[in-house]
């Protein structure tokens, strides 16, 4: 902890004396010695878990082939080969103009195996990848030479089954996010984020997560590049809970944001490097050389300002937050906010990103399957085709508060969709209308889900 003090105004004297007047600044001392918030103390959240990772590794460039060499080792004339001959992306093909390669991936499949299906792929990879590999100190790269150094297991699990995923460079002049369909590989330098929801693509091209991106992530690099470790950037920030009609409108700017930039790309060949550096100058009113001009009416780049505002405000309002804060005071919400999930974490109240994948059966953990509150047994009887009531019941809590607490702990630890009638039998002496509202309340509030006359989280 320290003060820092800041210069805001000066008044220089004949003798060479100054009235200088300083601005006081109390808080954790980082090591490129601002003060602030303490976002190295954030933790990662559960509620991210299992969904952000590196992209593929090769270790053997012949591995990269161009679409007319796709074509000539049967891709469109072998069948099942599309599975294995796939488009392929680096950071430079998102920031600059795609190169349109393609990769071989033989993941999954024994050498003896390509060699049967594939011939000409098996002699390809022989000629071209194994005498590269049988050069490499690790013996499982050497043994495994048909197959990529590192070909990321966790992450093929993440995105089996999306129609795209968001991703981001590892490490990028820019913070800009971006969605890439199914078909594409990624390369190593990508930190791939398995969630399809524009939602989400929204809140991280937001303001507040790349300020929370830029004061987390460091640097690296002869331009000390801002860098993105998905460890400290993605896994601990705490995404807003909000309405469907605030998610609606978030989704609906990063769809037309990331349609925007992918058409003046193709339609001018211009980079997502020359559309940043322009839109970096319009926000700082700087002026524009003839080569700005040109990329900002090719690009429309006011209008992809436009976009970035509309979004900015779009997410503060998800949020709750006034868009007047300055970074220091995103990164104090985005810290305390944190702190308050990491808690409600402890207590079994989980935000998942992607349920369906991060907790596909409900299944209660550790900690969602206790409640801290009250409790008193209850023998309860289970007539038949009625929901079995809990061998202790917790004690209906008499605060406000505190009630709202205890029916969404138990909401997450059902599991489940679930009707009011439902869940007061968790709880002695709870009213149906009592618990029907406080659900109510929670959907306004994006911290519920309802369908019909059952909730869910």
């Amino acid at each position: 902890e320290g003060e820092l003090l800041e210069v805001i105004g000066e008044e220089s004297h004949d003798d060479g004396s100054a009235n200088v007047t300083l601005r006081a600044h109390r808080g954790r001392i980082s090591t490129d010695l601002t003060v602030g918030a303490n976002v190295a103390g954030t933790v990662e959240l559960q509620s991210n878990n299992g969904l952000a990772n590196r992209g593929v590794c090769l270790f053997g460039s012949g591995f990269i082939i161009t679409t007319d060499k796709a074509k000539e080792l049967g891709l469109g004339t072998i069948q099942g080969i599309e599975e294995h001959i796939r488009h392929y992306r680096n950071g430079k093909d998102i920031t600059d103009e795609p190169r349109d390669v393609m990769v071989i991936d033989l993941f999954g499949m024994s050498a003896e195996e390509v060699r049967q299906k594939f011939p000409a792929v098996y002699q390809h990879i022989f000629t071209h990848v194994k005498p590269e590999r049988d050069q490499n100190k690790r013996a499982v790269r050497r043994v495994n030479w048909w197959i990529f150094g590192e070909p990321n297991k966790e992450l093929r699990r993440m995105l089996a089954g999306l129609p795209r995923y968001i991703v981001t460079l590892a490490t990028s002049k820019h913070r800009v996010f971006t969605f890439l369909g199914e078909e594409i590989l990624p390369d190593d330098c990508l930190v791939s984020i398995a969630l399809q929801d524009a939602f989400h693509l929204g809140v991280l091209s937001s303001r507040i997560h790349v300020t929370f991106a830029l004061a987390a992530g460091g640097r690296l690099g002869v331009g000390n590049d801002p860098r993105y470790n998905k460890t400290r950037c993605f896994d601990p920030f705490p995404f807003p809970l909000c309405d469907e009609a605030q998610k609606a409108r978030i989704r609906a700017l990063a769809e037309e944001l990331d349609a925007h930039r992918k058409r003046v790309q193709a339609q001018h060949g211009l980079t997502l490097t020359g559309l940043y550096n322009v839109l970096e100058k319009l926000r700082a009113s700087q002026p524009l050389n003839a080569k700005d001009k040109d990329i900002h009416d090719k690009g429309l780049v006011s209008i992809l300002k436009q976009l970035h505002d509309d979004l900015d405000a779009a997410v503060f309002a998800a949020y709750g937050w006034p868009p007047t804060l300055t970074d220091a005071e995103i990164l104090e919400r985005l810290v305390a906010l944190n702190a308050q999930r990491t808690a409600e974490e402890k207590q079994g109240i989980i935000h998942w990103l992607r349920q369906e994948y991060q907790n596909p059966q409900g299944q209660a953990t550790s900690t969602q399957s206790t409640l801290d509150l009250p409790a008193k047994k209850a023998a309860g009887k289970s007539p038949k085709g009625k929901v079995k009531t809990a061998a202790v019941k917790v004690a209906w809590p008499k605060p406000l508060a505190e009630r709202i607490r205890a029916t969404e702990q138990a909401l997450h630890a059902a599991g489940r969709a679930v009707s009011a009638e439902e869940l007061t039998l968790q709880f002695l002496r709870a009213k149906p209308g009592d618990v029907q509202e406080i659900l109510e309340s929670l959907v306004a509030l994006g911290r519920a889900h309802r369908s019909g006359d059952a909730f869910s989280v």
